[in-house]
This record gives C-alpha cells, structure tokens and sequence, in this order.
C-alpha cells in the first residue's frame, strides 16, 4: 500500500489532502510510522525520529496513528487479494506477497491480476497500491517499490502502478542497485 497509515487518514479528513501530514508519535521519543508524500518533500519519512521530522517541516500535521483502524482497513485490502488467491502472505498491515500462479486462468496474466487488484482497491477503499511482479517474493518486493510514487527534485512524481521484472531478466534489473536498495540489508 501506498503511504498507508497516512492515507487511511486522509479518507478520514480529506481536508488535509495536499498537505504535509505525518502519523507518529510527536514526544522526545516518537517515531514517524508513516509520511505523505507531500512531507516526503521536506526529507520525512518512516522511522524518522519525529523531532527531526518538525524540524524539516514545521507545517506538517502530526496526527496519532490508530492502530485499530489500520487493522480494519487491512482486512480489507486482505478481503481484496483473497478474491484473486488464497496464497496470501501478509508481511505487515500495509504489505503482502501473493502467489498468482494457480489464478492464471481464472484472472489473466499476473500484470492483469495486479492492475484488477489496483483498481479495486482504489474503487473500493480510495486507497493506492503498487504491485511488484517477478518470479519470486524478493524481486517482487523489491519491483513494488519501483511502482511507487516518489519525490524528485522536489516534486511528487506519481509511479506506474506496476512494475515487472521478468524471469530470465532478474540480473539485469539487480545488478545496477545500490545494496541500500536491496530489501532486508541496512
């Protein structure tokens, strides 16, 4: 999911669409859990402490995070990916990892299951997602965040959506990463 805790409160105030917004804690020990990309704009972002969060931006709106609202929400996004496959793998509230493989022909290709997935997720719950598919959960870990909006030079770029990496072209899609790409090393 896409900036989730932040954009299942902004359904909940959609006044503060456009604005930096940031969930987390707001103490001398808090952390951001999630950042709009609006405030990714000014260098905040998850795991940040939430001081040098207001420090790069003043303006951003702090709100509490809502543990229990995230849950509800994510069980519809489960409710979602159920339709598509029982191979469901959640990784946290906002993240899974799908085997398509046995819905082929039921659903089409794995580029179309993930572009239905996206639509009806969007239709449904007003919520964005982006979709990695490759031949195995690392790539398409790793292929979902290429499908994300991103901030460059300052402006909020929208993502495709999806993005593929093909078996057969898993080397040539690694291989020009920085290891800090890489999912699971720090």
């Amino acid at each position: 999911m896409d900036a989730f805790f932040v954009s299942v409160e902004l359904r909940r105030r959609p006044e503060l669409v456009g604005q930096p917004v940031v969930v987390g804690g707001t103490g001398r020990r808090g952390v951001v859990a999630a950042a709009s990309y609006e405030a990714r704009r000014f260098g905040v972002h998850s795991a940040l402490p939430s001081s040098v969060a207001q420090r790069r931006c003043p303006h951003a709106v702090f709100l509490p995070g809502d543990h229990a609202l995230y849950s509800e929400v994510s069980a519809q996004v489960r409710a979602v990916f159920d339709r598509f496959t029982p191979l469901v793998e959640p990784l946290s509230l906002d993240e899974a990892f799908l085997d398509v493989t046995g819905s082929r022909r039921l659903f089409g290709t794995p580029v179309d299951i993930a572009q239905r997935i996206r639509s009806e997720i969007a239709n449904e719950l007003d919520l964005g997602c982006s979709v990695g598919v490759a031949p195995n959960k690392f790539l398409a870990k790793l292929a979902s965040v290429e499908a994300k909006p991103r901030v460059r030079d300052g402006r909020i770029e929208p993502g495709s959506g999806v993005w593929v990496i093909e078996r057969g072209a898993e080397q040539a899609y690694l291989d020009p990463l920085p290891v800090k790409r890489l999912w699971g090393v720090g």
